[in-house]
Parts: structure tokens; C-alpha cells; sequence
């Protein structure tokens, strides 16, 4: 059988696996009425987001189609025009489903994990992790199966045309990063902003009319926008591996290998869901980390086994061992930095006994320390890959780190799921020993987001990486020439670029969080009984309110990702472009770090001291922490994980143009 046959058959594995977990997440018991209709109103929010954004998607993806297909037809003809569409619509479309599908079953799994609860928190983890696997395979499914079809449709020979399905995805995960990270943390900012600090109300109180909107921010942001930026990230660095051995005119058996690769990664990621069940201990994060540690190990001695079947040197596996162990690494990297327990976070919570400044200054702190570690192990990984096979290796070290994504995923959508069923949990009045089993997993499950980020931002560096390899190769660039000063100016541009972009997410979510805010305090006055249970918030004004400013903060960035490498390229041409991709990816992955740490050691500082420390909740130390907290929120959740999709973005769009920037640059 042809290779792609296999691997059509290992993603409709995932696929299957995806809908299995789907069914046994949705065959659980719901709970009481009143836990189904708040579930129902955080469904609701969410799928009316997502309905919305995909309107102001389409009009982009309309314009660049035309735009591609007009361009390639010019250059090479219909046929090359007719699939550079075809598979920057399947990108597109396969992203969007993975999302649309994960969220989904997260908005349904929420309320049963809230139900499994009273059973115990073997049962309720069981229902979370389950439910993320829809997430989680979904992703692998749809991106080795749009790959593995899309080579047999466009033939080896073309495979550089691979890159629009790589844009699509990219450009879908942008979009799905920037909106669900802004309209998540206004909603999370402006109720906590009023809810714990003015009016001393509990997480989740339904009595704060941004709750629901917190709840279904979640969801969008977190489980919508990471499985389309991880789905992202597996497909874009699978196509950057095959495009680098097309480059470098590899064999058929290295065209192959990394597609091997993945398939391998779903086999270990099924096995490893045997292992993400709670132990007799009762710990949920030790069984999160044997789900993880068996999935490395697993897939290490699949890909030993097939290297040598295939009769790769050695240096190959070598390489993908790698990227596996960076995978690891970058984990524990980020949970020492934000573990709800770790020293770093205790020093935040510490600190915020100062005041909110002094929480602040501690918190930006630990994220700035924390950049050094992750950026020498991707250094180092770089290294060992491209002694181990050259650039070759750098590309199958990146397509073994991502092989994890099924795992990876299943844990990152556990987060959403948890945090939703302790948010049911408080507003359906459910008894104490049901929210202290949902606290627990809830704070696990902020930690999981964390670590799931620094695995998104690493792999994210590692592809753009082999992304800039394929770059070089499309464009015939030879060397970087940091003396020209063509170069010189787009490496000045490709720094500048995350600080820019980052600007704009921060101020969309601060006017957003104000007017979250103000909203929030006009319900407390209009309302009679607002505060002493007997009258119902307006829950669909804030949902109202999130998504409106969401979706006009979208355009901007967008277009600053899009506008950016195609102005230099036609301006300048392809070494100021090369220039620009080489300022791009260390600064982009070096701020991405900071800001996703810093702001996940404020949040689980502020968790910290809701546990009861430093004074607990309402004292003068809690109100520092969460407004050091409001801080770290826009950090964690919008500007720095968007920067992920914005190297994907500029990577593959700069690749997709090549032609234009060999023939027409106007310098």
C-alpha cells in the first residue's frame, strides 16, 4: 500500500477514538435542572460566539482565496491555482472543525464532571480527561488525514503547495487565539475586578452578572482557541518536516518518516489514556504526569522500532528522540515556574502581602527568570537534532515533539472542563464535598493549562525554526547576511512585531474588561436584590458585551500578521524578509514565555491564598493577588499564546508567496 494509506488509517484511528469519548462523555448523568440550564446558558454563549466569529473569518478567507488563486494562476497555471485553494480550505476547515468540535463536548462535559463529583473524584477526573479526548484526537485525526489525502491528491512533486493547507490552519488559529484570549479575560477580568475585590463575592457567585460569561470565556478561549492553535502547530510542523526533505531532495523512505511519526504519536497517545486514571493516592496530577511520561516512552520505543524497520541511520530517531524529551522538559520547565504549589508561586503570594504592586513586580519577575531554561532547552535541541541529521533533523525533532498532541490536548481541554464544573458546582448550590473535589481539580487543571502553553509556545519556536529551513529553501536564500542592511532592517521589524501585536490584544481586553466592569457595577445598583440572591443578574448583557469587543478587536491583528511580511517581501525583498523571519521567532518565543509565566504564576498565586493562606480570601493580601491576577489574566490567556499563531502566520504566508518576492520585490 502507498504510505499515506497508513496514515489516512491512523488519523481515522484518532477520529474514531474522538467520537468514542465524545459518546461515553455524553452517556453520563447531567445533574439537576438547575445544573442543566446554567450548562445550557455557558453552551449557548459559547456556540453563539464562535457562530459570530466564523462570519468575520469567512470574509477573510474569501479575500485571500480569490487573492491566491489569482496570483498562482499567473505564475503557474490553473491547476496550481486550483489546489493552493483546495488546500488552504482544507487547512481552514479542518482547524475550524477540531475547535467547533472540542468545545462542543467541553460545554457538555462541564456539567457532568460537576455531577460525577458527588460520586468522588476518581469518577469526576474520568469525566474531564474523557471529555478532553474529544478535543485531543479530534486535532491529530483531522490533521493527519487532511495531510495524508492532500499528498495523494497533489503528488510528492507539488507537496511545496502543502503550505496553503499549513496558512489555513494558521490563519484559523489566529483568529480562534486573538478573540477567544480577548473575550475570556474581559469577562474573567471585569468579574473578578468587582466580584472579589469590591463586593467580596466568591468565584463563580451567581450572583455577579459577569459569571456566565467568565464560564463560557473559558471555553472559547481555552478549549476552542488551543485546539485550533495546537491543531495548528501538529499540522504546520508536519508540512514544514515534509518541505524540508522535498528541499533538500530527501528519499522517499525520509519523505515518509515523519508522517510515520504521527501515526506513531496517535498509537502512544491511546495507550497512554490507559494511564490517566487516578491511582489508589487519589492524586490527579501524578496520573496527569504518568498519562504524559507513558506517552513519551511509548512513542520512543515505537519510533526505535519503525527507524530501524525503514532502515534510517540512526541519527534520525536520534532526532526525533529529541524532540520528545524536549516535550518533557519544557513541561516540568513550566510547572516548577507555575505549579499552584511551587516555590515561584509562593514568593508571588508571598509578595502580595506588600500590595498589589509588589505582587506585581514578584510576578513579572518569575516570568522573565522563567524564559532561560526554555529557551536553552530549545537551543540545545536544535543543536543535538541538526548534529544528529542535519536540517533534516531539526524538521523530525519538531514532528516528534508534536506527536504528543493528542496527550498534550486531552490534558489542556481538562482545564476548561474542570474550571466550568466548579463554576456549575457554586452556582447550582451543590454541597461543600462536591466543590472542594472540583476546587482540587480545578487548580490542577490551571497548572495543565500552563505547561500545556509552554509545550504550544516550544513547539511553536521549534517548527518556525524548520518553517524558516523551508523558507530558505523556497526563496534560494543561502545565508543571512546581518552586514546588508536590507537584513539588518527586517530583523529590527521582525523583533518590533510581537511588541506591536501584543499591544493591541492587551488594550482590546483592557477597554473590554472597563466596560465589563461598568456593567457589572450598573446590574449591582438597577438591580433590587441583586446581592442578597433575589433577583437574576442579566447574564446575557455581559455575554453580549465580550463578544461585540471581541470581535472588533480581531481585525487589526490579523491584518498586522498578514500586511507585515508581505509589505517587506514586496518592498524589500526576500533577505530583508529572511531578516524579518530571523528577528520574528526568537523575540516572538522569548516574550511568549514571559508573558504566559509570569501570568500563570499570578494566577495560581491568587489561588494560593484562596486556599486559605497569607490571610485567605478577603483579606488585604487576596485583593492584591487578583489584581495581580487582572494582570497576568490578558498576559497568559491572550497576548502570549496569540503570539504561537502569529509565527505560524508569517511563516507559512511567507513560504506561500515566495514566487512573489524571487520576482517583484521593488528593492
Amino acid at each position: 500500500m502507498e504510505f499515506y494509506i497508513y496514515t489516512t488509517i491512523a488519523g481515522i484511528i484518532a477520529l474514531l477514538t474522538s467520537f468514542a469519548a465524545a459518546y461515553s462523555t455524553l452517556r453520563k448523568p447531567e445533574g439537576s435542572e438547575k445544573m442543566v440550564s446554567i450548562s445550557k446558558a455557558i453552551r449557548e454563549g459559547a456556540s453563539a460566539y464562535l457562530n459570530r466569529q466564523l462570519k468575520t473569518i469567512s470574509a477573510f478567507a474569501v479575500v485571500l482565496l480569490i487573492l491566491f488563486f489569482v496570483l498562482y494562476w499567473w505564475l503557474h497555471g490553473i491547476n496550481a491555482a486550483v489546489q493552493i485553494d483546495i488546500s488552504f480550505a482544507v487547512g481552514a476547515i479542518a482547524s475550524y472543525l477540531t475547535a467547533y468540535l472540542g468545545m462542543n463536548v467541553a460545554v457538555r462535559a462541564n456539567v457532568r464532571s460537576a455531577k460525577s463529583a458527588e460520586k468522588g473524584i476518581h469518577e469526576a477526573f474520568g469525566t474531564a480527561i474523557t471529555g478532553g479526548a474529544v478535543t485531543g484526537f479530534a486535532a491529530v485525526g483531522f490533521g493527519l488525514i487532511s495531510i495524508s489525502l492532500l499528498i495523494a491528491y497533489l503528488t510528492i512533486s507539488k507537496v511545496a503547495i502543502l503550505i496553503g493547507f499549513g496558512f489555513g490552519a494558521s490563519l484559523i488559529s489566529l483568529f480562534a487565539r486573538v478573540g477567544g484570549g480577548i473575550y475570556t479575560k474581559a469577562a474573567d477580568v471585569g468579574a473578578d475586578l468587582v466580584g472579589k475585590t469590591e463586593l467580596n463575592l466568591p468565584e463563580d457567585d451567581p450572583r455577579n452578572p459577569a459569571v456566565i460569561a467568565d464560564n463560557v470565556g473559558d471555553n472559547v478561549g481555552d478549549c476552542a482557541g488551543m485546539a485550533a492553535d495546537v491543531f495548528e502547530s501538529y499540522s504546520v510542523t508536519l508540512v514544514a518536516a515534509l518541505l524540508i526533505a522535498a528541499g533538500i531532495s530527501a528519499t522517499l523512505t525520509q519523505f515518509k518518516y515523519p508522517l510515520y511519526v504521527a501515526g506513531i504519536g496517535i498509537i502512544s497517545s491511546l495507550l497512554a489514556m490507559l494511564f490517566l486514571r487516578i491511582g489508589k493516592d487519589g492524586s490527579a496530577t501524578r496520573a496527569l504526569y504518568k498519562g504524559i511520561g507513558s506517552s513519551v516512552v511509548i512513542a520512543a520505543i515505537l519510533d526505535f522500532v519503525v527507524t530501524l524497520h525503514m532502515g534510517l541511520p540512526l541519527g534520525d530517531f536520534a532526532a526525533v528522540a529529541t524532540g520528545l524529551a524536549l516535550a518533557i522538559l519544557l513541561f516540568w520547565i513550566t510547572d516548577y515556574f507555575t505549579g499552584n504549589l511551587s516555590k515561584p508561586v509562593i514568593k508571588v503570594a508571598d509578595a502580595a502581602r506588600g500590595g498589589a504592586g509588589t505582587d506585581v513586580i514578584m510576578g513579572l519577575a518569575v516570568g522573565l527568570r522563567s524564559t532561560w531554561p526554555s529557551v536553552v532547552s530549545v537551543v540545545v535541541a536544535i543543536l543535538i537534532s541538526y548534529l544528529a541529521a542535519g536540517l533534516y533533523g531539526i524538521g523530525i525533532a519538531a514532528a516528534g515533539m508534536l506527536s504528543l498532541t493528542a496527550t498534550i490536548l486531552t490534558i489542556d481541554s481538562y482545564g476548561p472542563i474542570t474550571d466550568n464544573a466548579g463554576g456549575i458546582a457554586e452556582m447550582s448550590g451543590l454541597p461543600a464535598h462536591v466543590r472542594k473535589i472540583t476546587d482540587e481539580l480545578d487548580a490542577i487543571g490551571n497548572t495543565t493549562k500552563a505547561t500545556t502553553k509552554g509545550f504550544a509556545i516550544g513547539g511553536a519556536a521549534l517548527s518556525a525554526t524548520a518553517l524558516f529551513v523551508a523558507f530558505a529553501n523556497a526563496t534560494g536564500l543561502k545565508i543571512i547576511d546581518a552586514l546588508n542592511p536590507f537584513v539588518t532592517v527586517g530583523i529590527f521589524i521582525g523583533a518590533l512585531l510581537p511588541f506591536l501585536f501584543s499591544s493591541f490584544l492587551m488594550e482590546a481586553v483592557g477597554k473590554a474588561a472597563n466596560l465589563m466592569v461598568e456593567e457589572v457595577r450598573r446590574q449591582v445598583k438597577a438591580i433590587k436584590g441583586l446581592l442578597q440572591g433575589k433577583a437574576k443578574p442579566d447574564y446575557a448583557r455581559a455575554v453580549d458585551i465580550a463578544t461585540v469587543n471581541a470581535l472588533k478587536a480581531l481585525v487589526v491583528p490579523e491584518l498586522i500578521a498578514i500586511i507585515t511580511p508581505i509589505a517587506v517581501g514586496v518592498i524589500l525583498g526576500k533577505a530583508a524578509l529572511g531578516g524579518l523571519l530571523v528577528g520574528m521567532i526568537p523575540a516572538s518565543f522569548v516574550v511568549a514565555l514571559f508573558m504566559a509565566n509570569s501570568g500563570a504564576a499570578m494566577d495560581n498565586a491568587k489561588k494560593y491564598v484562596e486556599a486559605g493562606n497569607f490571610g485567605g480570601k478577603g483579606s488585604e493580601t487576596h485583593k492584591a493577588a487578583v489584581v495581580g491576577d487582572t494582570l497576568g489574566d490578558p498576559l497568559k490567556d491572550t497576548a502570549g499564546p496569540a503570539l504561537n499563531s502569529m509565527i505560524k502566520v508569517i511563516s507559512t504566508l511567507s513560504i506561500l508567496l515566495a514566487p512573489i518576492f524571487i520576482t517583484f520585490a521593488l528593492i
